[in-house]
């Protein structure tokens, strides 16, 4: 099922909390071989986890981790300013109705509809919160997830050559690209306002977007 869990509520759920973190070092320090920093317990951890974001997560029927990413407004703090506003110009996009998404990260053996049910969460996101677009920073192998699922972005700039590079996106999310994703998620649109309503309260996307 997809979760909705703010910052401050991981401790509730400590064995989906733990295997998220983790599942982090496996996939950014070391398979891919970025510099994060991890922690001793094995956590892939930075300072945007302290900023209280919103994370939407698959969590599998054992309760560990499948997949997850991170979600910030851009009013505050974010990644893409504080360390990647070098590639492309984002200063005109601070807004209430853009939201930062990072860290998207799928577990080793995650099967392949994880991506889309991670996409088809943030869709969710952007109809409950009125978000009007997603601000994020991706590497070269992502440019082929992206497509796959339907939710390609606007490349707002890029640094780099061949599996080096590294893009600046803006992502939109019409009812017809909700359409898409729903069908790579392979969810009906009740189950998936379900899941959303489960955190936000009942009709809460109705609610919330009206």
């Amino acid at each position: 099922m997809l979760r909705y869990l703010f910052g401050d509520e991981l401790n509730d759920h400590p064995q989906l909390r733990d295997t998220m973190f983790r599942d982090r070092t496996t996939q950014f320090r070391d398979r891919l071989g970025w510099e994060v920093s991890v922690d001793a317990d094995g956590f892939e951890r930075d300072e945007y986890d302290d900023l209280n974001p919103l994370y939407v997560i698959w969590q599998r029927p054992d309760g560990r981790h499948g997949g997850s990413a991170r979600f910030l407004p851009t009013i505050g703090s974010t990644m893409v300013e504080d360390h990647f506003s070098h590639i492309a110009d984002i200063a005109h996009l601070k807004s209430p109705f853009i939201w930062e998404c990072t860290r998207f990260c799928l577990s080793p053996d995650a099967d392949s509809q994880v991506a889309g049910l991670l996409m088809l969460g943030g869709g969710e996101l952007m109809r409950g919160f009125s978000v009007e677009h997603f601000l994020g920073v991706f590497d070269a192998r992502m440019i082929r997830i992206y497509r796959m699922i339907g939710a390609s972005p606007e490349v707002l700039g890029s640094q780099g050559e061949g599996r080096d590079r590294i893009s600046v996106g803006l992502w939109s999310f019409t009812m017809e690209d909700r359409d898409q994703v729903l069908q790579r998620a392979g969810v009906s649109s009740e189950l998936s306002e379900h899941w959303f309503e489960q955190h936000f309260g009942q009709n809460s996307l109705t609610a919330l977007t009206a």
